[in-house]
């Protein structure tokens, strides 16, 4: 078990998300950074569903309660465990009453903490993901908080736990994502969808769990911008009646009424999840083809690991 010393400004427990539930009125949830949550899980032999905390900009304090492999992923936060500094991308063993400390975000936005066994919470509707906006799965449906005790599965023996390293990531503040056409790209002029892939939008303070409002030059479209509502995805690129971009996120709305220019693909929508206020995007359209066969290079990446 870890016990909550106190839980920083947004932590809760993610895992993958749930899928094949939109149908039902319920968004997929889960890890903002599918990518660096699976790296985390995998340092620890779980599997790359297996529940994690996710922290953003300022991580939790936590005591350990018996003794637990456990690794960090993602942006790069100031993390010591009983005041000795540590490192991300890399497996290590607390004790019974050691002290994991993970301060503020020096590159990236947030990280994520992995436990061999996982963190065993309840599951809706398949997944522990939490969704704050209704109050459901992960621990009680909301944020952590100083007191709370999150119970850990049983984990598989793991040998040789020094050698269970990997590079840390690298953030920067300039980020290029690929992105698929459609489906309402129709909508828009060829000088638009020329204008959308050749400029750099600023991220504005405005993006949480839901989305990322972008800043640029504003695109025109050939009419107005608003649709009969349609179903709407992670990385799904919406252009408001104002001409800017929105991203829809992890925690995204089921459906939207605004056109849709692109749609991010999957393997770069971790990207996303580690932007901040006044970072650069820019945008590069690309197939759907070439997106799976991204996609499928970057499976097979992360399932050959250890």
């Amino acid at each position: 078990m870890i016990e909550i010393i106190s839980a920083g400004i947004l932590s809760t427990v993610q895992d993958l998300g749930r899928f094949g539930v939109m149908k039902n009125g319920f968004t997929q949830s889960g890890v903002m950074d599918a990518y660096s949550t699976k790296i985390a899980n995998k340092l620890c032999k779980n599997d790359i569903n297996a529940p994690v905390i996710e922290m953003t900009m300022f991580g939790i304090t936590a005591k350990f309660i018996g003794e637990h492999v456990f690794a960090i992923s993602g942006g790069i936060f100031d993390i010591s465990l009983n005041n000795k500094p540590i490192r991300t991308n890399k497996a290590y063993i607390a004790k019974d009453g050691d002290i994991l400390s993970i301060k503020s975000a020096k590159q990236g936005l947030r990280c994520y903490l992995a436990v061999a066994g996982g963190f065993d919470v309840p599951l809706f509707m398949g997944s522990a993901a939490t969704n704050l906006k209704i109050k459901v799965g992960g621990f009680d449906g909301r944020k952590l908080k100083a007191g709370d005790i999150l119970k850990i599965g049983k984990a598989d023996k793991i040998k040789n736990i020094e050698k269970r390293e990997l590079p840390e990531n690298i953030y920067n503040n300039t980020v290029k994502v690929r992105a698929v056409l459609g489906p309402q790209d129709d909508m828009f002029s060829e000088n638009d969808l020329l204008l959308f892939s050749n400029q750099q939008y600023t991220v504005t303070s405005d993006l949480d769990r839901m989305g990322i409002r972008l800043w640029g030059i504003a695109l025109r479209g050939k009419e107005k911008l608003e649709i009969i509502s349609d179903a709407i995805t992670f990385g799904s690129i919406q252009i408001t009646n104002s001409g800017m971009p929105i991203i829809l996120m992890a925690d995204h709305q089921t459906t939207g009424g605004y056109a849709k220019i692109a749609t991010v693909i999957s393997a770069d929508l971790p990207k996303l999840a580690q932007v901040k206020p006044k970072d650069k995007i820019s945008f590069e359209i690309i197939d759907i083809d070439t997106a799976e066969k991204i996609a499928i290079k970057q499976k097979k990446h992360i399932d050959k690991l250890f």
